[in-house]
């Protein structure tokens, strides 16, 4: 079996969205129901994505607004994002794109592997400000990997993950070579 390749991803997305929810229910398995604001924190998962084991960092970032400076830990070694917004928040999902935007301005790229994640798909439709369809139209749009999540109930949350790994092994293997033949040219 091959080694494990590395990689390195960040949960980015406003203040109270559920990152934090969101990896300590994909790594230890449990639901936070208390809000504590975050610094930042860094997990570590095996995933595993068709048949290949990824050893995982996860740096789990603080909330951010539109004036908000991410910082080079942000991008320093950092595979992939995840942005991550509430279904109940219209301002959270706006920020994704403010956030994207100022990530590919730091990298000084126009594209970087990204997975958005709708968190909080448990709520009742009536807490909604965000349609399942609105996040679809957005990663259509700026062609990443989506998912609506629960924390709460652990619904989607390790595809968000493999959706991010999916985008990161995309980006680094954009032709994926076809299958070697066993012609042989002389």
């Amino acid at each position: 079996m091959p080694s494990p390749k590395q990689r390195k991803v960040a949960i980015v997305g406003s203040r109270s969205v559920g990152k934090s929810s969101l990896a300590v229910r994909f790594v230890d398995g449990h639901f936070v129901d208390s809000y504590y604001p975050t610094i930042e924190n860094t997990f570590s998962k095996m995933i595993k994505y068709k048949g290949q084991d990824y050893s995982t960092e996860i740096v789990d970032t603080a909330g951010q607004d539109e004036y908000s400076i991410l910082n080079s830990k942000h991008f320093i070694g950092i595979h992939g994002y995840m942005l991550v917004y509430s279904v109940s928040s219209l301002p959270s999902f706006e920020m994704v794109q403010v956030i994207r935007e100022k990530i590919l301005n730091h990298l000084g790229t126009e594209s970087v592997p990204i997975c958005i994640v709708g968190n909080k798909s448990d709520l009742r439709p009536e807490q909604r400000q965000v349609t399942p369809e609105d996040g679809q139209k957005l990663s259509e749009k700026i062609h990443c990997g989506w998912t609506e999540a629960s924390a709460r109930y652990n619904e989607n949350v390790g595809k968000a993950f493999e959706l991010l790994i999916g985008q990161i092994e995309k980006s680094q293997n954009p032709g994926e070579a076809p299958a070697k033949s066993n012609c042989i040219l002389m």
